[in-house]
């Protein structure tokens, strides 16, 4: 892989990788950490991919491992007042936006990779290392709960 793909394949995926860093993280200092990271290791580790066709599967892989780095080493409690208002890169709808936010992480995911990315369900799957049923499961259970958290509003 040369240089030039690598560079043209992170700028193509550079806002998936956002928005996914964002629904894990939540801070902004913390995804342009992860970002970073993740495009650092990525880098090094990039003779290991094994075919390019992979590439944006394997990078938002990176990017949710090193991910929950960050998480791990935040291991802290921070009141819900001083957590500033949260937006998404190019929301569409501003509720929506809010109701994913109380979506538990684990059901979250799976509804943005899947729904606001576009991946296939077979990719998704991939990339959070789960089976299809799995995937299913839980975007099944993550609609559940959008939709609650959609009429609760």
């Amino acid at each position: 892989m040369d240089k030039g793909f690598f560079i043209a394949e992170i700028e193509a995926c550079s806002e998936t990788m956002y928005r996914v860093a964002w629904s894990i993280l939540r801070n902004e200092t913390d995804v342009q950490d992860a970002l970073q990271d993740a495009a650092l290791k990525a880098w090094e580790k990039r003779s290991k991919v094994r075919e390019e066709k992979y590439f944006r599967t394997w990078m938002i892989r990176i990017l949710i491992n090193v991910c929950y780095d960050i998480q791990r080493r935040h291991r802290n409690v921070v009141p819900l007042e001083k957590i500033p208002a949260q937006t998404y890169a190019k929301a569409p709808d501003p509720e929506l936006a809010i109701a994913l936010r109380a979506v538990p992480e684990k059901l979250r995911l799976p509804l943005v990779l899947c729904y606001c990315e576009g991946m296939s369900y077979e990719e998704a799957a991939d990339v959070l290392r789960i089976p299809m049923t799995t995937l299913r499961g839980r975007l099944n259970r993550g609609k559940d709960a959008l939709r609650k958290e959609l009429k609760a509003e």
